[in-house]
C-alpha cells in the first residue's frame, strides 16, 4: 500500500535530515521533492502544489531552519498536513433508524457487492446489529447470485425479487420485510455501469429520493487513481453522498485517490477494503494512513486486528502449557490460524514501524506459512503433541512427507524451540520480555 509514495516522501525528508545545516533553500528543495512524489502518486497538480505550499509556509512559520532537529520537525509537519488533507479524523457510519438504510452506489467493477457483504459482516460481528442485504442490481443476474453467495458466507439474509426490474420497488419491499422481522440495518446494493451515464444517475437518484437512506456510500476502486476522484465528484454532484469507500487498497495503488478524494468532494472516506476476505474491511483513520505513508507503521490498527482474533480463554490455556513446558505443534498451528485471519502478511508487516521499508521489494505471499503447515501436517498426532520425541528417523519421514529438506525441517524445529523458550519467559514475567543484564 502506497509503497512508491512512501519511499519517495521518506527519501525527500531524509535528504533534509542528512544536511549539516538547514536553510530556506534546503526546505524549498525538500518540499519540491515531496510535490514530485505526490504527482507520481497520481495526485492532481493543483492539490499537490497547495499541499506543499502549506507545508513550506508551516515549516518557515515554525522556524524549522533554526530548530535543533529540523528533519524531525519537517516529518511532523508533513504528517499533520497529510492527515488534514485526508480528513483529520475518522467519521462513523450513521446507522440510526429502525431499520437504518444504507444505500451503496458506484461504477461497475468497483467492488460494491463485495463491500456490501463486508459491511454487513462488520455491523453484525462488531456492532451486534441484525442486517439484511438487498439485491438491487436488476440488470446483472450474476450480481444477485454473487450477493446471495456472499450473504451465505457472512450468514446474513439477502432479499431478492427475481423477475422484478424495478429497484425502487424491490428496496421498498425489502425494507417492509425488515421492519416486520426487526432487522436493524438494510444495505441496498445497486447496479453499476461501465461509465457515468444519465440512466444510471437517474436510477440512483430515484433510489435515494424514495428510500431516504440514513447513509449513502460511494464505492470506488482506488486502483483507478485520479479517475476515481473525477467519478466521485460526478456522483456527489448528483446524489450528495455521505461518505466514500476505497476498495482494493491492498493492491498496486499509487494512492492518489485516497489522498485527494476527501479534498475534492469534501466528503469523508469512511471505509477501506484491504483484502478479499469478508473481514478485510477497515474504518479509515487519516492519521493512521499518514503514519503508513511516512513509513511509521500503524501499530494501533495492528493491535485492533489482533484483538478481534484474540481468544482470552485460549490464551490462558496456552500460558499454562508454556509454564508446564507442554506447548506443542497443535498449539502453534492454532495460533498460526489466528494470525492468518488478521489479513495479508504484507499488509500486517507494513503496520510495524520500519518494516514496510525493509520488505518493500520482497514478495510476501499469504502462502508463506504453507511449508510450516506441510511439515506439521506430516507429523503423527503423537509427534505434534510431543515435540521432544522427534529423533532422526522421525525427522526423515516428516521431511519426505512434506516435500521439504531435512535442513528446512531442522531450521523450523530450532525456530519453534526458540519461540517456545521466549514465550515461556514472557509468560513468567507477566507478559513482559525479561531485561538483559549488562556485564
Amino acid at each position: 500500500m502506497f509503497e512508491n509514495l512512501s519511499s519517495k516522501i521518506e527519501k525527500a525528508l531524509h535528504t533534509l535530515r542528512g544536511k549539516g545545516s538547514i536553510t530556506d533553500i534546503n526546505v524549498a528543495e525538500t518540499v519540491k521533492e515531496v510535490r514530485k512524489a505526490l504527482l507520481d502518486a497520481d495526485v492532481s497538480y493543483p492539490i499537490a502544489k497547495e499541499f506543499t505550499d502549506k507545508v513550506k509556509a508551516e515549516a518557515l512559520g515554525r522556524n524549522v531552519i533554526t530548530s535543533i532537529e529540523p528533519g524531525q520537525l519537517m516529518v511532523k509537519i508533513v504528517h499533520e498536513k497529510l492527515t488534514e488533507l485526508m480528513g483529520s479524523e475518522a467519521v462513523d457510519i450513521n446507522i440510526k433508524g429502525q431499520p437504518a438504510i444504507v444505500l451503496i452506489a458506484g461504477l461497475q467493477g468497483s467492488g460494491k457487492t463485495t463491500f456490501s457483504a463486508k459491511l454487513a459482516n462488520m455491523l453484525k460481528t462488531k456492532r451486534g446489529k441484525s442486517v439484511m442485504l438487498v439485491a438491487g442490481d436488476v440488470y446483472r443476474p450474476a450480481a444477485i447470485s454473487q450477493l446471495q453467495t456472499l450473504g451465505e458466507q457472512v450468514q446474513v439474509p439477502v432479499y431478492t425479487e427475481l423477475g422484478n426490474n424495478n429497484p425502487v420497488e424491490i428496496a421498498k419491499n425489502a425494507i417492509r420485510e425488515a421492519k416486520l422481522n426487526g432487522i436493524n440495518v438494510v444495505i441496498v446494493d445497486t447496479a453499476g455501469r461501465l461509465a457515468v451515464d444519465e440512466q444510471m444517475m437517474d436510477e440512483i437518484a430515484a433510489l435515494k429520493r424514495e428510500l431516504q437512506p440514513q447513509e449513502t456510500l460511494f464505492v470506488v476502486d482506488s486502483m483507478t487513481g485520479q479517475d476515481a476522484v473525477n467519478t466521485a465528484k460526478a456522483f456527489n454532484d448528483r446524489i450528495d453522498f455521505d461518505g466514500v469507500v476505497l476498495t482494493k487498497l491492498d493492491g498496486d495503488t499509487r494512492g492518489g485517490a485516497a489522498l485527494t478524494i476527501r479534498y475534492t468532494v469534501q466528503k469523508p472516506i469512511k471505509f477501506v477494503g484491504v483484502g478479499e476476505k469478508m473481514d478485510a474491511l477497515d474504518v479509515f483513520h487519516p492519521d493512521r494512513m499518514a503514519n503508513r505513508i511516512l513509513g511509521m507503521g500503524d501499530v494501533v490498527s495492528l493491535v485492533e486486528r489482533a484483538e478481534a482474533q484474540y481468544d482470552e480463554e485460549e490464551a490462558r490455556k496456552i500460558s499454562k502449557k508454556l509454564l508446564r513446558n507442554e506447548y506443542n505443534f497443535d498449539d502453534f498451528l492454532s495460533q498460526l490460524a489466528q494470525i492468518k485471519k488478521m489479513g495479508s502478511m504484507k499488509d500486517l508487516i507494513g503496520m510495524i514501524p520500519g518494516m514496510g521499508k525493509l520488505t518493500q521489494n520482497v514478495e510476501i505471499g499469504d502462502d508463506a506459512f504453507k511449508p510450516i503447515e506441510a511439515m506439521i501436517g506430516s507429523m503423527t498426532p503423537y509427534e505434534r503433541q510431543n515435540p521432544s520425541c522427534l529423533n532422526g528417523s522421525r525427522k526423515q519421514r516428516i521431511a519426505a512427507g512434506s516435500g521439504r529438506s531435512i535442513q528446512e525441517l531442522n531450521r523450523f524445529l530450532k525456530q519453534f524451540e526458540d519461540t517456545r523458550k521466549m514465550m515461556k519467559m514472557v509468560s513468567k514475567n507477566g507478559g513482559k520480555l525479561p531485561m538483559r543484564r549488562h556485564r
